[in-house]
């Protein structure tokens, strides 16, 4: 199953910080099964939705170079209250240091101010050709798929595409 945790990106300052949102609607199919009588979203999710954030920050600072951008590491995790259906999380990514393979975020999740999550986020990056020539034609797919994504996602100004 794939699925984005992302509805819209809100803003983006390339190689700084990106905030976007996520509407928690009762229709997740993974509220279902989350705590049925008492729906919430799942931590792991949210810090699933930070990471999402981040990604797409190193994706377009680096103009779609890598195909996986993908969580290697959290830190620091803090967790506030509990998010529920119809409350809308704003997750902020801010870089703190990146490299060629790694990019590390200061990142947290808000309702309305109040932090729910936060924690520190190690990503890793790279191509699937890399190791594997032959995964070079899979490469370019994933990353014209992301950038088809990333244009649904954001809608912002010419300085932050």
């Amino acid at each position: 199953m794939h699925f984005s945790l992302i509805d819209k990106i809100d803003v983006l300052e390339p190689h700084k910080k990106i905030v976007a949102t996520k509407s928690l609607s009762l229709a997740e199919d993974y509220l279902q099964d989350h705590f049925p009588k008492f729906p919430v979203m799942p931590g792991v999710l949210m810090i699933e939705a930070m990471t999402e954030a981040a990604a797409w920050l190193v994706r377009q600072g680096e103009d779609f170079a890598h195909s996986m951008v993908l969580l290697k590491e959290v830190k620091n995790v803090k967790f506030g209250q509990f998010l529920q259906p119809g409350q809308t999380l704003t997750l902020t990514a801010t870089l703190v240091s990146e490299d060629d393979d790694t990019a590390v975020f200061k990142a947290d999740g808000s309702i309305e101010g109040q932090s729910r999550v936060r924690a520190q986020l190690v990503l890793t990056k790279y191509n699937l050709g890399d190791k594997n020539p032959s995964r070079k034609t899979t490469d370019r797919d994933v990353i014209d798929n992301l950038r088809k994504q990333f244009n649904v996602l954001w809608r912002g100004t010419e300085t932050g595409k």
